[in-house]
């Protein structure tokens, strides 16, 4: 459904962020359905919150990990966030991640807890480390999701209410930054010092949040 509020602008590169996003949603959705056939074929159970073979959570973590953007499986969301335009940056760092995260809440206690922790360390590294010479602020903001998305797998495997706790910080956060990029149009970082002079409450705003997203 929201294939075609990414390309809303009609724009190559809105085109082809879609095209981006699409497959790697499909792959993802794919090897879900995979999980769960596996696991039917082994033991005839096709309930996903009943997986018990180890193929099969494989396949699930990955799936997960890949639509959530969390890192080795991250590539695709700083390419896709920053081709698309600031509202559906925003949808894509935020709502697009409860569905995933919610299936992720239900099965964490089936996953290998050690596999969850390499993966949210890796993908905290990561996300921090593309970060840092980065001078566009969606992409910026992508690689702050891959980042606290990793802190907040890494939650997941102390306690669920708090990863929960984290998840709704990291969103209420994102979406005052966006909210405060959409009017002034920012998209660098050099845009910031332009407007400052201009509008120095919308600034006080951003760096605030980009404080608090660390």
């Amino acid at each position: 459904a929201i294939l075609p509020l990414l390309t809303k602008t009609h724009t190559p590169r809105s085109t082809e962020s879609a095209v981006k996003y699409f497959l790697t949603q499909a792959a993802a959705s794919t090897m879900l359905l995979a999980a769960s056939t596996l696991n039917a074929l082994s033991t005839g159970q096709w309930d996903i919150t009943q997986l018990t073979t180890q193929p099969a959570l494989t396949m699930l973590t990955l799936a997960l990990m890949m639509k959530l953007g969390v890192a080795p499986l991250h590539a695709w969301l700083p390419e896709v966030m920053q081709g698309t335009p600031i509202k559906m940056a925003l949808i894509l760092a935020t709502w697009q991640k409860l569905a995933p995260f919610a299936l992720l809440f239900m099965l964490s206690h089936l996953m290998h807890t050690p596999t969850l922790l390499t993966l949210a360390l890796l993908s905290t590294l990561l996300g921090g480390w593309g970060g840092l010479n980065q001078t566009q602020l969606r992409k910026l903001m992508a690689f702050s999701s891959i980042a606290h998305l990793g802190w907040v797998i890494a939650m997941m495997t102390l306690n669920k209410y708090l990863a929960l706790a984290t998840l709704c910080l990291y969103i209420s956060m994102t979406t005052t930054m966006f909210s405060t990029m959409l009017p002034t149009n920012m998209k660098s970082l050099k845009d910031t010092t332009t407007t400052w002079s201009a509008l120095p409450p919308t600034m006080l705003t951003i760096l605030f949040s980009l404080v608090s997203l660390g």
